[in-house]
């Protein structure tokens, strides 16, 4: 097989992202030899987003919920505690806090940093029903996974962090990528949804030795669509 590289966009407050990580960990054992590179895509900037698309985030965050049963009865482990994120009080997290402490992360340690930090701020919210958008939830995730933790909150506090999740934006934007989970396999064939893994492997079987582009569009997914997120 040639050299197989994907780049993984997702949001950590993605519901689909979450089985959809866990398979991809799968993937990494069956393929160690898959090179699996993490780009940030927000699916709410900032709270203003969710006035925006829902009207408040209070609708938002109820609107949301009921596309995580969905999610849920994809996740091959069925790790979602709807009821706990139903009765908690703070607003739906945004994107932007997250996605600059995983990519804090990945300056200091490369991708299973910003692997490690994106898998533990998923489970806070879509197991423990944590408020991933404080500081102090961040910096207790962040302090689970093995990283030098004041080295990470020095490049937290860095504009270069948020300014390399801008980059992964813009990068998203060139793909034509409107939701997440997608993949970019070898920067010209496109998966996009939470697949199955053995369809996933033989998308990357097929991108090793395909050239051409060819979009695959199936699975359940988190979108910008019309100006508003929507959750299949």
């Amino acid at each position: 097989m040639s050299r197989i590289e994907i780049e993984f966009f997702h949001d950590v407050i993605c519901s689909f992202c979450f089985p959809m990580s866990y398979r991809m960990r799968q993937l990494q054992n069956l393929m160690p030899d898959v090179h699996i590179k993490h780009r940030s895509f927000a699916l709410a900037k900032s709270e203003q987003d969710f006035v925006d698309m829902f009207g408040s985030r209070e609708a938002a965050k109820t609107e949301i919920l009921t596309h995580w049963d969905h999610a849920n009865q994809n996740d091959d482990l069925h790790r979602f505690q709807i009821e706990g994120m139903r009765k908690s009080t703070f607003p739906f997290p945004s994107s932007m806090n997250v996605l600059v402490a995983c990519k804090a992360a990945y300056l200091i340690a490369g991708e299973e940093a910003y692997w490690n930090a994106f898998d533990v701020l998923q489970k806070a919210l879509f197991v423990e029903s944590q408020n991933i958008e404080e500081e102090s939830v961040i910096f207790q995730c962040i302090r689970e996974i093995n990283i030098d933790f004041e080295k990470w909150k020095e490049y937290y506090r860095d504009s270069k962090s948020l300014e390399a999740v801008e980059e992964d934006l813009l990068l998203a934007e060139g793909y034509g990528i409107e939701s997440v989970p997608c993949l970019i396999i070898n920067k010209t064939h496109k998966l996009s949804g939470t697949l199955p893994l053995n369809e996933i492997i033989n998308a990357v079987n097929k991108a090793a030795s395909v050239s051409e582009e060819k979009e695959i569009l199936e699975g359940g997914a988190c979108k910008l669509e019309d100006g508003k997120f929507h959750c299949d």
